[in-house]
């Protein structure tokens, strides 16, 4: 089963791309790799998830964040190659968290991203090398922000 026809059988309703906040692109192709700009956690309504994680924000509610987040760049990838079935893997993921100052579950919080990933195109293409940071800071106090590499046909 594809991509697309496990998004169906999930239930799961992409929201809306993002557009650039200032002078960059939303993705890049060089060969068969798509290299994806960092994606905030925007819900379908076009709210942004908001708040520093570990004082605003539980863990589980980051997690939320960061997987809505993964749903944003699935619908750039769909803008830029018409399908998800076109991916062949997701190569790297890289997640930032907006901490509160000792909150340090960052990996917990990106998982969040990566189980959507895995349940959408399986172990064999989902699975990917990750790092999760935490920062001081996200650009208008987003909850996570979340960068992809995929390889595609």
């Amino acid at each position: 089963m594809g991509a697309e026809d496990r998004i169906i059988e999930l239930g799961i309703i992409l929201p809306e791309a993002s557009v650039p906040v200032a002078n960059y692109v939303m993705a890049v192709r060089a060969g068969r790799l798509l290299f994806l700009a960092g994606h905030g956690p925007y819900d379908l309504d076009g709210t942004m998830r908001v708040g520093k994680v570990g004082a605003d924000l539980t863990l589980e509610e980051a997690r939320d964040a960061a997987r809505l987040a993964a749903l944003n760049l699935l619908h750039t990838i769909r803008r830029e190659l018409g399908s998800l079935d076109r991916v062949t893997r997701i190569v790297k993921v890289l997640g930032m968290v907006n901490c509160a100052p000792g909150f340090n579950q960052t990996p917990q919080v990106i998982d969040g991203c990566s189980d959507v990933l895995v349940d959408i195109f399986g172990k064999e293409i989902g699975s990917h090398a990750r790092s999760a940071v935490g920062m001081a800071e996200l650009p208008f106090d987003i909850a996570v922000e979340i960068e992809m590499i995929c390889e595609v046909e």
